[in-house]
């Protein structure tokens, strides 16, 4: 089969992970590197070994022997260079979170159908083999009926007031918590357990102004989120509490537990470094100890990488790249990212009207 050609745009998460995913995918190659600054793109492409720098998105756009992108900017370019990419005729692999609004994620989508664009979310969890192996067990009926899911994510990659202040600070650049990490959550919620049928939400800034190295240091005003309390009610009954924070000095990392009917599970990595090693699934049915459940070596990774978020991503590519050869997307595809993108924004209303909000089912 041929090489798809792809398209680096954005390159702070793009540099680490998505440059070398796909140059270490055996269907891909990286073909281009766009950056705003033109000498920023040339070092990075000299770095990498691309064969093409620029800082023109247009020029990238208007190559036939580039068929697809990767876009990794922050969450405020989405909209706006997906619609150009998309409009290009070129398939599109896009981070998370989909866009600034559900409205954004919506016209992505019908943009992408317009033009016969297969999209994929880096939603990375569904490819990690503990995780895999948890979705096997829910999905079989391990714990039976849900009577309560609890979640917590508390890391404290940002818990130093001293880290500088830059657009993650900035709700109206899609900076947060919530776009960081709820935005993973929700659709892996989804993947898990089903759809959402109303949610409570509460967001807070702990750390209220960051320094700007871009100004002599000056402190800047921090308006994004980095703590979230989110009540889910799931249409299969149960109720789903959220704990998400970024600023957690000794906080337990990430964990999932379902107590159900039948028995409990429990995923979890107590890891403040690693966000897709580590994990570990427990159980027990009814009566019995808890116990470690080993992951089915069919799940694991074929290769390991020092940075754990590579071995995610390239499953995550080659979902991508399997979409591109059938011509339908495979999940995580733009349609994940609106359900993601839905309930990031309810819970921005929630906390905002302080009440709960009703979740639509998705195409309302």
């Amino acid at each position: 089969m041929s090489l798809i050609n792809v398209a680096i745009v954005g390159t702070g998460f793009g540099q680490k992970v998505h440059i070398p995913g796909f140059q270490a995918h055996h269907r891909t190659q990286v073909a281009a590197v766009y950056h705003r600054d033109l000498a920023t793109a040339t070092r990075i492409a000299a770095t990498h070994e691309i064969p093409t720098a620029t800082d023109r998105l247009d020029a990238i756009l208007d190559r036939e022997d580039i068929h697809a992108v990767s876009l990794a900017t922050p969450p405020c370019l989405h909209y706006d260079m997906g619609k150009a990419i998309l409009s290009a005729g070129k398939h599109l692999l896009l981070e998370k979170p989909t866009a600034l609004n559900v409205q954004e994620a919506r016209d992505l989508a019908a943009i992408a159908q317009a033009n016969g664009c297969i999209t994929t979310m880096d939603f990375e969890y569904r490819f990690v083999p503990a995780w895999q192996y948890f979705a096997e067990l829910i999905h079989a009926g391990y714990v039976g009926q849900p009577r309560l899911i609890r979640i917590d994510w508390l890391m404290s990659s940002r818990a130093d007031p001293d880290r500088a202040w830059n657009w993650y600070a900035q709700k109206d650049l899609g900076g947060g918590a919530l776009g960081a990490l709820g935005s993973h959550t929700f659709d892996y919620i989804s993947w898990l357990f089903g759809s959402v049928v109303k949610l409570s939400a509460s967001l807070s800034t702990s750390i209220a102004q960051r320094p700007d190295p871009h100004d002599d240091n000056a402190m800047k005003p921090v308006d994004s989120d980095d703590v979230c309390a989110i009540t889910l009610e799931l249409a299969n009954g149960a109720p789903c509490h959220v704990s998400i924070s970024s600023t957690a000095h000794g906080g337990r990392g990430h964990w999932i537990e379902v107590y159900g009917d039948h028995g409990t599970l429990t995923i979890g990595s107590p890891s403040q470094t690693d966000y897709i090693y580590g994990f570990n699934v427990w159980g027990s049915k009814v009566g019995e100890e808890r116990s470690e459940l080993p992951i089915p070596e069919r799940l694991e990774f074929p290769t390991l990488y020092p940075d754990g978020r590579l071995s995610a991503f390239l499953r995550v590519v080659d979902a991508f790249v399997q979409g591109i050869d059938r011509g339908s997307a495979i999940a995580p595809s733009i349609e994940e990212g609106i359900y993601s993108q839905l309930l990031m924004d309810l819970t921005h209303e929630s906390h905002t009207r302080g009440c709960w909000v009703d979740v639509p089912p998705l195409g309302i």
